[in-house]
């Protein structure tokens, strides 16, 4: 995958997702919200309208209550019951009294239409002759089965529900049957016709939604009454009324009129009625369209960001790191010369521009670089042959010490012979030796023949003491790590001091690794001092004048060797003596190393 399509496929996963998700996820938890807070909102409505609805019907029921317990209508129909012939139109005082009650208490209700009052043998008063019904046409009715099951409480049909009012179906129907006051039984039946004005009212008062409707509905699904005064009379379907899992209050989105629309439904308190809450959905949704639009607006500006941003610093920058590549390859094929690789973002200014030219610049500074080494490895093996032909063997340095020390014992010189000895067993360690790993016995023994060398010059001025046990004399060290840090504690701690200098050098075993101390009561070293002995920073006099290895080289030998935990730690104090610590890794030399310094057999632990 190249470097471009690579930014395009990340900004695709930081920009364009992320905005997506998001999106979508505020789109979708907005929708839900939006649809939780419409649902709770028709509850709360649809309950109020049936409250009201429940109330008003109340009032035309205490009417009906207060008019069939009358004495004048219990009576006149109680004796209907003995005498059959008997009619209220008969115009006796009697009769003419009863209308009266009847209208005064029933008909005098703005909202009911008519009244018709029936024995259990025939009809016995109308009030409107458009709304008369015989007795065999009520008795065949589908609804008055349901209303003898209600023992006397009103049974209510709303409009379309009573197919005897042929010629105006939009009227609600009440009806009764009239029981005995005293002993309950069925004497007649009461039907009043009630004006719709009650249900425009309350409807017209009920809280939707813009474009939204109210509906009254049958258990058969028929549209009693609707708010819009759309689809009355008509049979709708739905599923909540043929379900055998109805909930009693719920919400859910369906087809209605071939409209995606939100639909919510209650049962009323009213026995086969049921109030049920349309809105279209996208009446709903039309507040959450503005996240989606949003979302969508965010996702172009982004995409022409992009796109923009491609082309302006994304194609450019690849150019200009193609462009580096490319000189890469030739230096990886030994073509150092910058000029070769012109481009034409030379002037860009910024940090890709600084990547460009700084490359350049490498590019020609390695070129020099390596004219230069190339020369100077001409220069080195030139010094080296040069180096190699006045190279004295070391051979013919141990055999003039040899007969040295043979003239100074014939002469009987001891303190020459002893010198002469010390000088030859240090120089076998500092030349003789090709291995940087050596026992610990052999370096110990090194720093005592230097400082044996350093008596004969210092005469009574210094002693030392070992301390070395035996069974880590095998451990392996480093060469020369202890000689320099002793010449060290003689020329800067004991040389300059009025008193008799001491060095202890002690070597003993701490958590699994070697520690080598060596301690002098010399003048000790102020941070200065030790920045110019630790740190090598002497003057140029100085730099001359010493010849020898520093604590530093030392230090770095064995951190290169055996990693950070392992080095030099220095404790000095002025006028109070230094102690330098050496900590190295323990594990067991390849081979035994003896008093006189041959090699002995190998010794593993």
């Amino acid at each position: 995958m190249t470097l471009r399509r690579k930014f395009m496929l990340a900004i695709i996963l930081l920009v364009f997702i992320p905005i997506i998700a998001l999106g979508v996820f505020s789109y979708v938890n907005f929708a839900a919200a939006m649809e939780r807070k419409t649902s709770e909102f028709y509850y709360t409505s649809l309950l109020e309208t049936d409250r009201k609805l429940n109330y008003a019907l109340a009032e035309i029921n205490g009417i009906s209550d207060v008019s069939i317990v009358q004495p004048l209508v219990q009576q006149f129909l109680k004796r209907h019951l003995q005498q059959s012939q008997l009619s209220i139109n008969s115009g006796t005082n009697e009769d003419r009294q009863l209308t009266a009650d009847l209208n005064n208490l029933l008909l005098a209700h703005p909202k009911i239409n008519s009244l018709s009052l029936y024995s259990k043998h025939e009809l016995l008063y109308y009030s409107n002759p458009e709304a008369r019904i015989t007795l065999d046409v009520l008795l065949k009715s589908p609804w008055y089965p349901r209303m003898t099951k209600l023992l006397g409480r009103p049974l209510w049909l709303g409009p379309y529900e009573n197919p005897n009012l042929t010629d105006n179906p939009m009227q609600l129907t009440h009806s009764r049957t009239i029981k005995d006051y005293y002993t309950l039984e069925d004497i007649g039946t009461l039907v009043l016709t009630v004006k719709t004005d009650m249900l425009d009212t309350i409807f017209w008062e009920a809280s939707t939604l813009n474009q939204g409707d109210i509906l009254l509905l049958n258990d058969e699904g028929r549209v009693l009454f609707s708010k819009s005064g759309q689809n009355l009379g008509k049979q709708m379907q739905f599923p909540f009324l043929s379900s055998s899992a109805y909930h009693p209050a719920q919400s859910y989105r369906d087809k209605y009129n071939g409209l995606d629309t939100f639909i919510t439904y209650v049962p009323s308190a009213l026995e086969g009625w049921h109030l049920v809450a349309l809105t279209p959905v996208d009446e709903v949704m039309k507040d959450s369209r503005s996240i989606r639009n949003i979302t969508l607006g965010l996702l172009l500006i982004s995409l022409l960001m992009v796109f923009l941003f491609d082309r302006m610093f994304v194609a450019r920058l690849v150019k200009m790191i193609g462009t580096v590549v490319r000189g890469m390859k030739r230096v990886e094929i030994g073509q150092f010369n910058a000029n070769e690789f012109e481009s034409p973002y030379d002037h860009v200014k910024d940090e890709a521009g600084a990547l460009l030219h700084g490359f350049k610049r490498m590019s020609s500074q390695i070129g020099e670089l390596i004219t230069r080494v190339e020369e100077e490895q001409k220069r080195k093996k030139q010094a080296e042959m040069q180096a190699l032909m006045s190279q004295i063997n070391p051979h013919f340095i141990y055999n003039s010490l040899e007969s040295i020390n043979s003239m100074a014992v014939l002469q009987g010189n001891r303190e020459i012979s002893r010198m002469v000895i010390s000088l030859g067993k240090l120089l076998r360690i500092s030349i003789s030796e090709n291995q940087e790993l050596i026992p610990l016995a052999m370096e110990i023994e090194h720093v005592k023949n230097y400082l044996l060398i350093q008596k004969f010059r210092f005469e009574d001025k210094i002693d030392f003491e070992l301390d070395v046990q035996d069974s880590l004399k095998n451990i392996a060290c480093m060469r020369l790590i202890v000689q320099p840090i002793v010449e060290n504690a003689l020329y800067h701690g004991i040389e300059q001091m009025n008193g008799k200098g001491l060095i202890q050098i002690r070597a003993f075993e701490y958590r699994q690794d070697l520690i080598i101390e060596i301690a002098d009561n010399g003048l000790g070293m102020s941070s200065e001092r030790f920045e110019e002995v630790f740190l090598e920073t002497f003057s140029e006099a100085a730099k001359h004048k010493r010849k020898g290895v520093g604590m530093r080289n030392v230090h770095e030998r064995i951190r290169i060797r055996f990693g950070e935990p392992y080095g030099l730690m220095v404790c000095s104090s002025m006028n109070e003596g230094t102690i330098v610590r050496i900590r190295i890794p323990i594990f067991i030399s390849d081979y035994t190393y003896s008093q006189n310094g041959d090699k002995g057999a190998d010794n593993h632990r």
